[in-house]
């Protein structure tokens, strides 16, 4: 068996999770039955590093409905459920190479081992796997004719390698879409960021001071959240327009120094680097927790906190205790990885449905369309965007209304005024 999995024998748990998750996944069960009838994915070789969670266990399956051949690595050291691993090599017949906890160098090599399908198309989460190709595996890049990118950090580093001119094949920014960002980045983000934490520490958020770093939809999912569960939430940005928006929404919004001074709890949700540094390591009060939820963990300056340390253990499962040289004790959380991830199991199924669906609907967009691209980094098609929503009210039962004829001439009109 093609696979680099923790244990295999956790398959038939796995197949129990992703089975809970489908039932959830209404929109990307309507495409998966499409699918096996079209195929129109036939033949395709495609190259995932994606989450490798229950919800990713679905998308596998309906890619290979759709007829192509899928390797998966994990897009993360701390994602993986190791039992959906299990589940995607044994019970779906898809290498599978991904284990939890895996260190840098397995990281890697995994990524290299789901390359060997010489894949036409790559779906990633945050460009690990574009830019490995780009920099190790360049000789593959002669097939590849398109990509997908799941999250925000992803978007940026393609757009930056297209700026410079050095991005090799079309991708699509998943991550961009209405259905993706206003859902999963918001609502998924927030629910799972408060699940990871607070599975994490068994803490009460009611009444303690929760510092957000990042007011992009991310961080007003979870700044909504933790102010519903009762804390009193504070909002970092260097975003002037954001920072307003937040005190628009009715937020204290403080430079980090500030913030540093008061927070029991931080999250970070920026998507850049060190975030929390040093200075304000310095400032925080004893037992102040600190955790991330963007895509890398840089954006708590862990090698700085370990500078000013004396002593560093480990107090609970996804919780490490640093004791500055002042006597504090500082608390991150998953290693200052992703928290809703790491420390719990990512975003719920019902909005990954359309952040997938995205994936699967942009996959079978690419194929049929990719001659016709450039190297450059382009949006989801609206009406995939739109037939996403479209499907998940459905599933919802909800109805909506339509415009009149009298209505859409009116919206195509110039003539009529005051």
């Amino acid at each position: 068996m093609n696979c680099a999995v923790k244990d295999i024998n956790l398959a038939d748990k796995g197949r129990l999770r992703v089975e809970w998750a489908r039932r959830d996944m209404p929109v990307l069960n309507a495409i998966r039955e499409r699918f096996e009838r079209e195929k129109p994915l036939a033949g395709v070789r495609i190259a995932a590093c994606l989450h490798v969670t229950t919800e990713t266990g679905v998308l596998a399956a309906t890619l290979k409905a759709g007829g192509a051949e899928v390797h998966v690595c994990a897009s993360n050291p701390l994602s993986t459920q190791d039992d959906v691993a299990a589940y995607l090599a044994k019970y779906e017949g898809i290498p599978t190479f991904a284990i939890k906890g895996e260190d840098g160098d397995t990281y890697y090599r995994h990524i290299h081992q789901a390359l060997e399908v010489k894949p036409q198309m790559t779906m990633d989460d945050g460009a690990d796997l574009v830019f490995t190709i780009h920099t190790k595996r360049q000789d593959l890049i002669a097939d590849i004719f398109g990509g997908t990118e799941e999250t925000t950090t992803g978007v940026i580093r393609l757009k930056a390698m297209a700026k410079d001119g050095v991005l090799r094949y079309p991708v699509i920014a998943v991550n961009d879409a209405m259905t993706k960002y206003l859902f999963d980045n918001r609502y998924g983000t927030g629910q799972s960021t408060i699940d990871g934490i607070m599975r994490a520490t068994n803490r009460l958020l009611s009444g303690s001071i929760f510092v957000v770093a990042g007011y992009g939809w991310c961080g007003r999912g979870l700044a909504m959240r933790a102010r519903g569960m009762g804390a009193r939430v504070v909002i970092t940005e260097v975003n002037p327009l954001k920072a307003l928006e937040a005190l628009m929404d009715g937020y204290e919004v403080l430079p980090m120094e500030q913030a540093a001074r008061i927070g029991d709890i931080f999250c970070t949700l920026t998507g850049d680097i060190n975030v929390i540094r040093e200075e304000h390591f310095k400032l925080m009060k004893d037992g102040a927790i600190l955790s991330n939820s963007g895509h890398f963990n840089v954006e708590i300056d862990i090698p700085a906190l370990e500078g000013i340390s004396t002593a560093r253990r480990q107090i609970r499962e996804a919780v490490e205790e640093f004791t500055l040289q002042n006597g504090v004790c500082l608390y991150v959380l998953a290693e200052g990885r992703l928290v809703n991830l790491a420390a719990a199991e990512g975003h719920p199924s019902a909005v990954m449905d359309m952040s997938f669906a995205n994936q699967a609907l942009s996959a079978e967009f690419i194929t049929r369309n990719h001659q016709k691209f450039q190297k450059q980094v382009y949006p989801v098609p609206e009406d995939i965007d739109r037939e996403i929503a479209r499907l998940k009210l459905a599933a919802m039962q909800v109805d909506i209304d339509t415009l009149t004829p009298e209505q859409e001439k009116y919206l195509a009109s110039y003539d009529l005024g005051t």
